[in-house]
């Protein structure tokens, strides 16, 4: 049985009380809100993950870190220093988006290696296998698509993102938005290039029930993409977008019909105005399923800076109710990231999730604040240090500006406040 259906039947599986002493909640809500298809714990039955998450309401925000080579970026080794990089700072998951080399090989690598749950795009891995099997990648059947789906199910892909929505529905939608950027979903774009060549309907929705019945048959937690989000903040909530969230509504109910555990994928550009009533109506549509935030990006001009972009949209979401963050790097729309970039992405998902965490009053994160607070009042370096959301960076910038009063730092010296009060309070 999935967890999903273990929840349905009151069964409390191990993973689901794993989960709750992690959160430090009742295990009955954490089955409860399974039940509810209002938390998601993807974990692969055929996956043995060290770290296991679980996302959705009443829980820590978590966040996501994108891997994996390009048609320009081809080195399995580098792939897999990203994973490390991300899972040691602090991402939840992992997304491998490879689209270059032996991307069987590199995912197979990338699971063996990931202590947390990955994540895919089977999309991808179809299109790769037509542009090489056929020298065209929009030349694939359904068959090729369930094959992948199952080849990737078998290895032990703990979630999905299926670009469902995107069907003849939604993009007809979609021409009647006149966007500035139409589809700037990878996976959307392919599907509607192939819908578009073949005069028929995107084979993920119209066998969706295929699609469940692989996701069942392995406990595959099914993240449904939104392939026509906004690129621009200028195409923010239009009816394309609508459209295809109330189609991933849809679908998400009939997930949970069939016991596949279900979250939903939201908006990359939007400005600071429109996410709160984002993130209100993925909740009602999609009936209070997990919501899985692309940033969003708060502006369009911050090329080389997106990671501060998406953070700001990031913490403004998750404080609405979003749930999971998938970060964005600062080398969003430029290159392929680096292993710095992965970094500094994923630090900067982590500060929004926890800034949502303490606007959520969850009790966890605001401890850690008050931990740090009392270790400033006292001047506690090491444990300032300690407490860092990156303690790396944290001590190599003290290192880097030794005071001559070693219970200060270099930017108030002698006239540091904290000790200024600490004195005259005391005499």
């Amino acid at each position: 049985m999935t967890q999903l259906e273990c929840a349905k039947n009151n069964i409390l599986t191990p993973l689901m009380r794993k989960i709750a002493r992690q959160e430090s909640l009742p295990f009955k809500i954490i089955l409860n809100r399974i039940k509810e298809g209002k938390i998601v714990i993807p974990a692969n039955k055929d996956h043995r993950i060290r770290k296991p998450c679980g996302i959705g309401l009443g829980l820590t925000t978590k966040v996501n870190a994108n891997i994996g080579t390009s048609t320009d970026k081809v080195k399995i080794d580098y792939e897999l220093k990203k994973l490390e990089t991300a899972i040691k700072y602090g991402s939840d998951t992992i997304m491998d988006l490879s689209i270059g080399g032996d991307i069987a090989r590199i995912r197979r690598e990338i699971i063996k290696h990931s202590s947390v749950p990955v994540g895919t795009v089977p999309i991808y891995e179809i299109a790769v296998n037509a542009q090489k099997r056929k020298r065209d990648f929009l030349n694939f059947t359904y068959e090729d698509v369930s094959e992948v789906l199952i080849k990737q199910a078998k290895e032990g892909v703990d979630f999905f993102t299926i670009h469902a929505g995107v069907n003849q529905k939604s993009l007809k939608a979609m021409e009647k938005s006149k966007r500035i950027l139409d589809i700037v979903s990878r996976g959307g774009a392919i599907l509607a290039s192939w819908m578009k060549r073949w005069k028929r309907e995107n084979p993920f929705y119209e066998f969706f029930d295929r699609v469940l019945d692989i996701a069942y048959e392995y406990d595959v937690t099914l993240s449904l993409g939104d392939g026509l989000r906004p690129g621009s903040i200028l195409d923010a909530t239009d009816r394309a977008q609508i459209a295809e969230l109330k189609i991933l509504g849809e679908l998400a109910l009939r997930a949970r019909k069939k016991n596949v555990q279900v979250m939903i994928e939201g908006p990359g550009h939007v400005p600071l105005g429109q996410i709160k009533k984002n993130v209100i109506l993925e909740k009602k549509v999609c009936r209070q399923a997990p919501f899985y935030c692309l940033g969003p990006l708060v502006t369009d001009v911050a090329a080389g800076y997106d990671h501060i972009s998406a953070s700001i949209g990031g913490a403004l979401a998750a404080s609405f109710g979003a749930d999971f963050l998938c970060y964005v790097t600062a080398s969003e729309h430029l290159r392929h990231p680096s292993i710095a970039d992965v970094r500094e992405g994923v630090i900067a998902a982590r500060i929004a999730a926890h800034a949502a965490d303490i606007a959520k009053g969850l009790k966890k994160a605001l401890e850690w604040d008050k931990d740090m607070s009392v270790a400033r009042k006292k001047r506690d370096w090491k444990k300032q240090i300690a407490l860092s959301i990156d303690p790396d960076k944290a001590r190599q910038y003290r290192a880097s500006s030794r005071p001559h009063l070693l219970d200060v730092c270099t930017m108030c010296g002698k006239y540091c406040s904290i000790k200024m009060m600490e004195e005259c309070l005391r005499s």
